[in-house]
């Protein structure tokens, strides 16, 4: 399980700085992104190991979306830059794309059936898979950004 566990961290890492490369930022923003979204996610994925907490994906994303949030505000000042130069592509690692996936496939598939059961069965794995896309996004909005208003002084240091 440790070898996952770095395995997941560094996977994160490498993602944020490649979403991080797009927006151009300072060339200190890259170490800083990928350390937090390498912890962010590696917090995740502990959080759902059912021998450790056992938690379900929404709630463990909230919370590390709350663990990224808070590092970016933390550190922001160390790079002398916004938070959410780090914030953001440290965030996208954990997008739900495959749960986006399944819910679209679902939907087509649910279309291109007319006996109701198969249509019945396609519509539970599009409200299925699309609903916990949904509140895994709404669980990383909500969980990332109230560490920026909870520490007003410092999220808004590097842009006075």
């Amino acid at each position: 399980m440790i070898l996952q566990f770095l395995q997941d961290a560094l996977f994160a890492a490498i993602a944020a700085v490649g979403f991080a490369a797009i927006s151009n930022p300072p060339k200190k923003a890259y170490l800083l992104c990928a350390i937090i979204a390498a912890v962010g996610h590696s917090a995740r994925y502990l959080m759902m190991q059912p021998d450790i907490f056992g938690l379900h994906i929404v709630a463990a994303t909230t919370i590390a979306a709350f663990i990224v949030g808070f590092l970016a505000v933390i550190l922001s000042p160390i790079g002398k830059m916004p938070a959410e130069t780090c914030l953001f592509p440290s965030l996208l690692p954990m997008i739900p794309g495959v749960y986006a996936y399944k819910a679209f496939g679902g939907l087509i598939m649910c279309l291109s059936h007319s006996r109701e059961a198969d249509f019945d069965h396609y519509f539970f794995l599009f409200a299925n898979n699309g609903l916990t896309c949904l509140f895994i996004l709404l669980g990383m909005v909500v969980g990332a950004t109230l560490p920026i208003f909870f520490l007003k002084n410092i999220s808004f240091q590097a842009t006075r």
